[in-house]
C-alpha cells in the first residue's frame, strides 16, 4: 500500500512552487525530504497534510483519491509543523488528551506516546516550563495521536540534545517499520541515520529519488593527492581508471575513480615513474552533502 503522487503542481501567482512532481511511497520505510530554502518542500508537506486543497495533479493514499476522499485521509496523517504550535498553558497530558479529541478518538494511546516519546517525567507539567527539546517530543506524540498510517515530520530533532537525539531517532526509526514516514530536515547527517531514501527537491522539481543504501554503494570514489611539482592533469587522467582531475590548488588534486578499486597504489607508481614526491595522499568519499551542494546549485 502507498501513498502516490502524479504530476502534482502548485503556484502562487507567477510563482511556480511545485513543477509536475511524482513519486511514491510506501508503508514500511522512512523518506528524507531535502532542498533548500523555497524548494517546495513546504508546499509539497502542505499538500499532503491537506492544508492545500487548490492544486494540479492526482494524489492517492491507499487507493483513495485527495479530491474525493480528503476528510477521511486527514484523519490517517499526522503532522508535525517546524514551528509546532502548541497551547503553553496546558499540562502535557492535557494537551494530549485536548488532541485526541480533536480527532474523536476516544481510546487514544496516550500512555503509551507519553512513555515512548520519552514524557513520563513531564506529562503533568505546564507546555510553558518545557525545553525546545521537550515541546518537540510532545509535538511528535501530537502527531501520532491519531494512529496515522502518513507521518510527517518537519524538522523533527531541532533542539534536542544529544541524548534526546538518539531517542528521537530511534523512535522514528520504529514508526517507519509500519508506516509511510516523510521525514523534512535541513540536518543531512540526520537523513543519513534515519531514513531508507532520499528525495532532493530543487526549484520544484524532484532531482534525486534514491535509496540511501544505493548512494553508499555508488558513492564517488575520490583521492585527494598533493605532489611537491604541479602536474598537468591531462597526464593524471592517463593512469588507469582516472574519470576525472581537479586542480584543488597549488600542487594538490582531486582524481576521481572508476570501479572498486583502490587506485592510491597507481597514483603512488605515477608518482615514482615521474620523478615526484608525494607530500599526502587519502582516499575520500563523496557525502551527500556534498551531492545535496551539486544538485542544489
Amino acid at each position: 500500500m502507498s501513498l502516490e503522487l502524479k504530476k502534482v503542481a502548485k503556484s502562487f501567482g507567477a510563482t511556480k512552487a511545485l513543477s509536475g512532481i511524482s513519486f511514491t511511497l510506501k508503508e514500511g520505510e522512512v523518506v528524507g525530504l531535502l532542498g533548500p530554502n523555497g524548494a517546495g518542500k513546504s508546499t509539497l508537506m502542505r499538500i499532503l497534510s491537506g492544508y492545500y486543497t487548490n492544486w494540479d495533479g492526482d494524489v492517492n493514499f491507499f487507493e483513495k483519491s485527495y479530491r474525493n476522499h480528503l476528510k477521511s485521509i486527514k484523519n490517517e496523517v499526522g503532522y508535525l509543523t517546524e514551528n509546532n504550535p502548541l497551547y503553553a498553558d496546558m499540562y502535557v497530558i492535557e494537551y494530549l488528551k485536548y488532541v485526541a479529541e480533536l480527532f474523536r478518538r476516544k481510546k487514544a494511546p496516550i500512555n503509551q506516546l507519553i512513555k515512548k516519546t520519552g514524557l513520563l517525567s513531564h506529562y503533568d507539567k505546564k507546555i510553558r516550563f518545557l525545553s525546545k527539546g521537550y515541546k518537540q517530543r510532545v509535538g511528535i506524540a501530537a502527531a501520532l495521536i491519531n494512529d496515522p498510517k502518513l507521518v510527517i515530520l518537519d524538522e523533527p530533532t531541532t533542539g534536542l540534545d544529544p541524548n534526546q537525539l538518539l531517542e528521537i531517532r530511534k523512535l522514528i526509526r520504529e514508526l517507519g517499520d509500519k508506516k509511510i514516514v516523510l521525514l523534512s530536515t535541513h540536518i543531512l547527517q540526520e537523513v543519513d541515520a534515519i531514513c531508507d531514501r532520499v528525495l532532493i527537491i530543487n526549484q520544484g522539481e524532484i532531482v534525486l529519488d534514491e535509496k540511501l543504501k544505493n548512494l553508499r554503494k555508488n558513492k564517488k570514489k575520490i583521492i585527494q593527492v598533493s605532489f611537491d611539482y604541479r602536474v598537468e592533469t591531462v597526464a593524471l587522467l592517463k593512469i588507469e581508471d582516472v574519470k576525472h582531475v581537479r586542480n584543488i590548488g597549488g600542487f594538490s588534486y582531486e582524481i576521481e575513480t572508476k570501479g572498486n578499486k583502490d587506485k592510491r597504489s597507481a597514483i603512488f607508481d605515477f608518482a615514482k615513474e615521474n620523478g615526484l614526491k608525494i607530500l599526502s595522499l587519502n582516499q575520500k568519499n563523496e557525502t551527500l552533502e556534498e551531492l545535496f551542494n551539486s544538485l542544489t546549485k
